[in-house]
């Protein structure tokens, strides 16, 4: 376009006034033709100058982000991108994209609409160049809701693989109770016919409801079992959003301060100091501390070998994952248990279910995750939990009509990067 405008402007002069209106309306179709492909976009289109003023974006940028003004009126004003947009993370995004020139980078968003619904959306800004010249940046916002939604479901249809054995496990389970039922039936049955048989009178009252209440405690344990067996096997409804995980933590510590003070056990918090965001649903990510947590006390209270209990809590980001580490001092595991902790209904508490930790699992996987546990016997448990960090990487080429070439322009960290050219 650049050479054919150098051509035009050479040749102008010779031109008639004929020739000049059709080269005009030639080209205000082709400009038409360029804006009306740029509205009808999905996804949004806003461009910024080097002051990250706004100077043109298409319709479907309203769908993305609101404004407190309108950005062209921004524009007339000079007002920076992130002072007008009312989400405060992405106004934060986008002036720390400013601040620190950051460029070719992207990130993922939450946003809810009026219904309440949540909707994933990348944000992504890329140099804007003109005469080859850096002249401001174009930000792409898309909406990958639909590609998040598929990947929950994909987890979940993987979670169902386990469910043979499972169902292998409550059949198991139902089996003892319904035996019971059937045997204190038959032997009130013959009581009754029993006694029929001899006098027309039926047992004495405690007789017979010492069997009754036999038959209703088993009844009452069958439901426990199908309750606890619904609850193992029903899908983690899990509301993902970009959340802070470290907010999260530092409160749910100072909610379970009281109960370790009560105990005499100490909690040791280590937390990361890159802010970041994860897909987390907070209520289950809170389920997860507190399950552990509680385990954490009960394991501590079993070691009779050690004076001071301590639960050690830290974070920190390695290999573009968020690494959570909960550790305890307390009674350990034997190699057996270790293997078998994270299954239905196993559990080396008198009074435990033994679907903690597969509630604790399943949630984990739900946020893409990965849990592993390590464990002495009489020295402490350590669960090691890691979550993927959210990241999108931008590689920006341009084409000179032959073939695409890799531009030098800031990268992410604001300083230049070397031209290379780009392999055909």
């Amino acid at each position: 376009m650049s050479n054919f405008n150098t051509r035009i402007s050479e040749k102008i002069s010779k031109l008639s006034d004929s020739q000049i209106q059709g080269l005009f309306e030639a080209m205000s179709a082709d400009n038409q033709m360029l804006n009306s492909i740029i509205q009808s976009l999905t996804s949004g289109i806003l461009i910024v100058n080097n002051d990250w003023v706004p100077v043109h974006l298409n319709k479907a940028v309203d769908r993305f982000v609101l404004f407190s003004t309108d950005p062209m009126d921004a524009n007339a004003e000079k007002i920076s991108l992130s002072e007008i947009v009312k989400d405060e993370d992405i106004a934060a995004f986008f002036k720390d994209c400013k601040d620190l020139n950051k460029t070719n980078v992207s990130q993922e968003f939450t946003i809810s609409n009026n219904g309440g619904s949540v909707r994933f959306i990348t944000i992504t800004v890329t140099p804007f160049l003109s005469n080859e010249e850096l002249a401001g940046n174009i930000i792409i916002f898309r909406d990958i809701t639909e590609k998040r939604n598929q990947e929950i479901l994909l987890h979940r249809m993987e979670s169902l693989a386990s469910l043979t054995n499972l169902a292998a496990s409550v059949a198991h389970e139902i089996k003892n109770p319904l035996g019971a039922i059937s045997i204190h039936i038959q032997l009130l049955q013959k009581a009754i016919a029993k006694a029929r048989g001899k006098d027309n009178q039926i047992p004495d009252k405690k007789f017979v409801e010492n069997y009754l209440d036999i038959v209703n405690e088993e009844i009452d344990n069958l439901n426990k079992i199908v309750v606890d067996f619904l609850f193992a096997v029903r899908p983690v409804s899990a509301n993902l959003e970009l959340l802070h995980p470290n907010q999260i933590i530092e409160k749910l510590v100072d909610f379970l301060k009281p109960e370790y003070d009560k105990e005499k056990i100490g909690i040791e918090v280590e937390l990361c100091k890159e802010d970041i965001r994860l897909l987390l649903d907070e209520k289950l990510f809170r389920e997860v501390i507190v399950n552990l947590s509680q385990n954490a006390i009960y394991a501590i209270n079993e070691n009779k070998k050690i004076k001071d209990g301590c639960l050690k809590i830290k974070t920190y980001i390695k290999d573009d994952r968020y690494h959570l580490e909960i550790s305890d001092n307390g009674c350990g595991m034997t190699e057996e248990k270790l293997s078998r902790i994270f299954e239905p209904y196993y559990t080396t508490k008198a009074t435990g279910t033994g679907l903690g930790l597969t509630m604790v699992y399943k949630i984990i996987k739900e946020f893409s995750g990965d849990i592993n546990v390590e464990s002495e016997l009489n020295k402490g448990t350590t669960f090691f939990i890691s979550i993927p960090v959210p990241q999108l990487d931008r590689r920006l080429l341009s084409f000179d009509g032959e073939k695409p070439q890799s531009k030098k322009m800031p990268d992410s960290t604001g300083y230049d990067s070397e031209s290379e050219e780009g392999k055909k």
